[in-house]
């Protein structure tokens, strides 16, 4: 049941341990909470499956990119709930009650960092960390009306981090506001990029707009492109990559899912685990990806990836909608929310298959529920877009 210390179900209901974090810094005064993938000293890493909570050992230390924000003066206020061994993208974890999306109660939050997403969007939290291996910031972030960042793939440490897919899964977190969100990123990037953009060339990809739900979300996509427009400039759509979106993301789902399985597999075959609907079903599919499959779908990654950054340059922006609308509806059917997923994931999967930075910024709004827009740019920009993405949410009056 909700409490009143946490109405929207964002926080796992644990004993509290003390997290030390220090007295001063840029981060100081900012409340933290921190995904139940990530070490924190004395609390379980339960991962949002209840054998590994009520089995594992407490985390003898924290992970080093949480303990960063700690040493920069936030301060830890809880866990937050995850979707089950961060396998899903809704937000609607089997075994826990699900969290509530504060921008829109009738609707999902978004997963697999459904916690953290819920806990900032309430207020709860300033700051909370996720991750990111198909879309687990982003779309949350969207459908919470949240700015979220998946970062360069490596740019920060995931040591002491449940892993889902190594070669997928990336560090990130949420905050409301866009200054709050650019200290995190000099405290975590702790440089300034390589790639500046400091002359950004926009461009859309028309097979992109057409995985919008509908003609409401593209006249609300059509009015985000124009607010961004005064800093950005004008994106005009460009010719269409020579891989289809369809293989792209069956080359997605393919390589991710196996990666799952290697992560995973063992420890799921030791016993009855218990797993959702839905996570029992994608990690039963990648038990069922072959070597061959994985060397072809390889091949076809980095053949995009190269495509993709021979597109981007140095100072290129791929504009794209971050979802294909507003979150779906908590009272939805799992078929109908497989959909949705489906849809999202031919968008989200860009990112993912690269490696390349993409930030959600929230400048819309689809029958009152939150949508953002995206811009994905090259390798290594990740500090540079987040300081764009202030310039724009300041000239739209969003920041």
């Amino acid at each position: 049941m909700p409490s009143q210390r946490d109405p929207f179900n964002a926080f796992l209901d644990l004993p509290q341990v003390a997290v030390s974090h220090a007295q001063s810094g840029p981060l100081a005064g900012l409340s933290l909470a921190v995904k139940d993938i990530f070490d924190v000293a004395g609390y379980v890493t339960g991962c949002g499956n209840p054998d590994k909570g009520e089995n594992g050992a407490a985390a003898a230390k924290t992970a080093p990119t949480v303990r960063k924000l700690l040493d920069a003066g936030a301060r830890f206020v809880a866990k937050t709930q995850t979707d089950e061994l961060a396998f899903s993208l809704m937000g609607q974890n089997a075994h826990f009650p699900r969290p509530v999306n504060p921008a829109a109660p009738n609707r999902v939050t978004g997963g697999s960092s459904s916690g953290s997403a819920a806990a900032v969007a309430s207020g709860l939290a300033d700051i909370a960390t996720g991750s990111d291996t198909g879309g687990s910031i982003r779309a949350p972030a969207s459908f919470c009306g949240l700015i979220g960042l998946r970062t360069t793939h490596g740019a920060i440490s995931l040591e002491g981090t449940m892993p889902l897919a190594p070669s997928f899964d990336t560090f990130g977190w949420f905050a409301r506001d866009i200054g709050t969100y650019e200290k995190v990123a000099e405290v975590l990037f702790g440089r300034e990029d390589a790639v500046s953009l400091a002359h950004p060339r926009p461009f859309r990809l028309a097979a992109l707009n057409d995985l919008l739900l509908g003609n409401v979300e593209a006249a609300e996509y059509r009015r985000m492109i124009d607010a961004i427009a005064p800093i950005l400039g004008e994106s005009k759509i460009a010719p269409a990559l020579t891989h289809d979106l369809d293989d792209l993301y069956w080359c997605f789902r393919k390589l991710q899912a196996s990666e799952a399985w290697g992560s995973h597999g063992r420890w799921i075959e030791e016993g009855d685990r218990r797993l959702g609907p839905g996570v029992k079903e994608r990690f039963a599919y990648g038990a069922s990806i072959d070597q061959g499959t994985v060397t072809t779908e390889t091949a076809c990654r980095a053949s995009f990836r190269a495509e993709l950054a021979d597109r981007l340059g140095d100072d290129g922006i791929l504009v794209l909608p971050t979802v294909p609308g507003a979150a779906p509806l908590a009272a939805s059917s799992f078929d109908e929310t497989q959909a949705y997923r489906e849809r999202a994931l031919h968008l989200l999967c860009l990112s993912g298959l690269s490696g390349f930075p993409q930030i959600t910024l929230p400048l819309g709004t689809v029958d009152g529920a939150p949508f953002g827009i995206s811009l994905l740019s090259p390798q290594g920009s990740d500090l540079a877009l987040v300081r764009l993405g202030r310039r724009i949410l300041e000239t739209a009056g969003k920041a």
